[in-house]
C-alpha cells in the first residue's frame, strides 16, 4: 500500500499517535506523517504509507493554511491553551482599525523566534525538552512568510483568523506576538489546519472513520493519493519506458535545464524519482522502487 492518506486529525492525540493508529489499523510496516500538528490542533495531517515514506521530506516543503482562534488577555508558557497561565492583562476596546494595525506587521516576510515548547533543536536538544526541564535558552530567529492573514471575526477578547504561511511558521507565536502588539498578551486557543502543501481538508478522512474503512482495502486504496500528486508542487519531467528502467537503476540521464527539484515520471505518470538537473543530467535525490 503506497501513497498518502490525508487524515482529519482530531484534537487530543499527537501526530505520532495518529500514525500508530493508522499503521495498526491498516497493518502496514512503513508509515509516517508530514508537517507535525500539536495535540491541540485539528485538521489536515498527511500520512505517508509504503514508498511514500521515502519522499516525505519533500512533501513537507509546501505552504500551510490554518483557521485560528486567539484568546486575548491571557499568556501561557506554551503560547497555547494547553500551557500554564503566566500573565493576565485587560484587553483594550477592540475595533477593526486597531486590530488591522496590530496584524499588519505579520503579513509578508519577517523574522520569527520559535517558541520554547517546540521541536526546534538548539545545541542538539529539542526546545521542548529544555522547557520541560525548566530551562529557557536563546533562540535564533528564522525567516518566515505569511502570504495571507485575514481577520474573520472578533469579540471582546477573541479573534478568529485565517492564515496562509510558509513551512516552519508557528501560529502559536503569531498569537503571542499579536497579544504583545495589543499590549494585553494572548495565546492560541484553537487551531485547524485546512491545507498542507497540495493536501486540503476536502480530501481528509476523519480519523474516527478509519476503523470501519480499514476492513475494506479497496476503499482505503481509493482514498490514497498517488506519490506524483503528493509532490505536485514540483515541476515534472516525463521519460520513456526504456529511460524509466534506467532511472530506477540510478543512471544519470540527460535532461533539459530545469530549476530546483523536479519529479521524474514514467510514461504513465508514476513517480520514479525526485531529482535535480546538474550540468545537463539528472542528479537523483531519491529513487523509488
Amino acid at each position: 500500500m503506497d501513497g498518502v492518506l490525508v487524515i482529519d486529525k482530531p484534537s487530543g492525540p499527537t501526530s505520532f499517535d495518529v500514525v500508530r493508529q493508522v499503521r495498526a489499523l491498516l497493518k502496514v510496516k512503513k508509515a509516517g506523517h508530514t508537517g507535525t500538528l500539536d495535540p491541540m490542533a485539528t485538521g489536515v495531517l498527511p500520512i505517508c504509507l509504503g514508498e511514500a515514506t521515502k519522499v516525505a521530506g519533500f512533501i513537507t516543503e509546501g505552504d500551510k493554511a490554518y483557521e485560528a482562534t486567539v484568546h486575548l488577555g491571557v499568556e501561557t508558557d506554551t503560547q497555547d491553551a494547553q500551557g500554564k497561565v503566566t500573565a493576565e492583562a485587560p484587553v483594550p476596546p477592540l475595533t477593526v482599525q486597531l486590530l488591522e494595525t496590530a496584524l499588519a506587521p505579520f503579513r509578508g516576510t519577517f523574522e520569527q523566534v520559535p517558541p520554547m515548547y517546540s521541536a526546534v533543536k538548539v545545541a542538539g536538544k529539542r526546545l521542548y525538552e529544555l522547557a520541560r526541564a525548566g530551562e529557557e535558552v536563546e533562540r535564533a530567529s528564522r525567516q518566515v512568510t505569511v502570504y495571507e492573514l485575514t481577520l474573520r471575526d472578533f469579540s471582546s477578547n477573541r479573534l478568529r483568523l485565517s492564515v496562509r504561511c510558509s513551512k516552519g511558521f508557528f501560529v502559536r507565536t503569531l498569537a503571542y506576538d499579536i497579544g504583545r502588539a495589543l499590549g494585553c498578551g494572548a495565546h492560541l486557543e484553537a487551531l485547524r489546519r485546512t491545507m498542507s502543501g497540495p493536501f486540503v481538508l476536502a480530501q481528509a478522512l476523519p480519523l474516527a472513520e478509519l476503523p470501519a474503512m480499514a476492513q475494506d482495502r479497496a476503499a482505503v486504496a481509493r482514498k490514497l493519493l498517488p506519490l506524483s500528486d503528493a509532490l505536485s508542487h514540483l515541476p515534472s519531467l516525463r521519460v520513456s519506458a526504456a529511460d524509466a528502467a534506467r532511472v530506477t537503476h540510478g543512471v544519470p540521464l540527460e535532461a533539459p535545464p530545469m530549476p530546483g527539484r523536479i519529479r521524474v515520471l514514467g510514461p504513465e505518470g508514476a513517480l520514479l524519482a525526485v531529482a535535480e538537473v546538474v550540468k545537463g543530467r539528472l542528479s537523483y535525490l531519491r529513487v523509488l522502487a
